[in-house]
């Protein structure tokens, strides 16, 4: 596995920023990571890059111990941080420049990676002088020019028009087939686009961790439903194949299924069974953000 953590915690002071998580990515994997702030995201992404260490646990970068030997396990990660730290009077390819210098590797794939970004016409300016898009570019181009075995990207498509995104998208897509990426945003759509796999992570606790395609491929239905007088929560239990039951107001309810077959005709025929009448039905789909919203709500 190119990422592996075992039951890592860290705490400040009382606080568990995360607790006890676990959780492993391989190459050729695109993980979405997701979580709303403070669930323990950045302090995750944090203790994979050895910037901080976890008070227990084990984390495995390329099979390297990042708490034991974090320098030789950072030469196989590509990092862009949330707030992308940049040198902005330096000229975008004296600072890929300076990155290879650290990295300790020649120059000459330095143009190869700014075609790959998409820099070639920006190459010339001083980082000050990008808009937020390309700095974000500049930012990415750093984090593969040694390339990396791992890639740890935090937000990194903030600040990019709907043409960059499109562009991103498929550059990430790309280094996502021979590296593994481990992706943080808080944009729902471009997980959707992007990655294989999505782990969720509130409170410090990973709450899901599974493939997309098997979240999509769920036999689960959202109805929402209103009837014309109040009825109780019990009445609503005799209905097949219902999973949960959330009164919204009066006498609208919630009612999530898990059925191949479409409720809704049942909805009817229950609602007539009893002599109910239907005054509002809506119906949706499972997606990654109603997810996301039951879970870390």
């Amino acid at each position: 596995m190119s990422i592996q953590l075992t039951s890592v915690t860290k705490t400040y002071g009382t606080q568990k920023a995360i607790d006890a998580i676990s959780f492993s990515a391989q190459k050729g994997e695109i993980v979405g990571f997701l979580g709303p702030n403070g669930a323990g995201k950045s302090t995750t992404m944090k203790i994979l890059t050895g910037f901080i260490q976890p008070n227990e646990g084990t984390v495995l970068v390329d099979d390297i111990d990042v708490v034991i030997n974090p320098i030789e396990a950072q030469k196989k990660i590509g990092y862009l941080p949330e707030h992308n730290p940049l040198y902005a009077e330096m000229y975008v390819k004296e600072y890929l420049q300076f990155h290879a210098n650290i990295h300790g590797i020649a120059s000459g794939n330095i143009n190869d990676v700014v075609t790959k970004v998409g820099l070639d016409k920006e190459a010339h300016k001083k980082i000050h002088q990008l808009s937020k898009g390309y700095r974000q570019r500049v930012g990415l181009a750093a984090a593969i020019l040694h390339d990396p075995t791992v890639l740890i990207l935090d937000e990194p498509t903030t600040g990019l028009d709907p043409n960059q995104l499109v562009e991103i998208r498929a550059l990430i897509k790309e280094l996502g087939e021979n590296k593994t990426v481990l992706f943080s945003t808080h944009i729902m759509q471009e997980v959707e686009a992007v990655c294989d796999r999505v782990i969720i992570i509130n409170n410090g606790k990973i709450v899901i961790d599974s493939h997309l395609k098997s979240l999509k491929e769920s036999n689960e239905q959202v109805i929402t439903v209103g009837f014309d007088y109040k009825i109780e929560e019990q009445f609503l239990q005799r209905l097949n194949n219902l999973t949960s039951i959330k009164n919204n107001y009066d006498n609208s309810w919630t009612l999530t299924f898990d059925s191949e077959e479409d409720m809704r005709p049942k909805l009817f025929d229950f609602a007539q069974e009893y002599g109910l009448r239907i005054l509002e039905l809506n119906s949706e789909n499972k997606t990654l953000e109603s997810l996301f919203r039951e879970l870390t709500k």
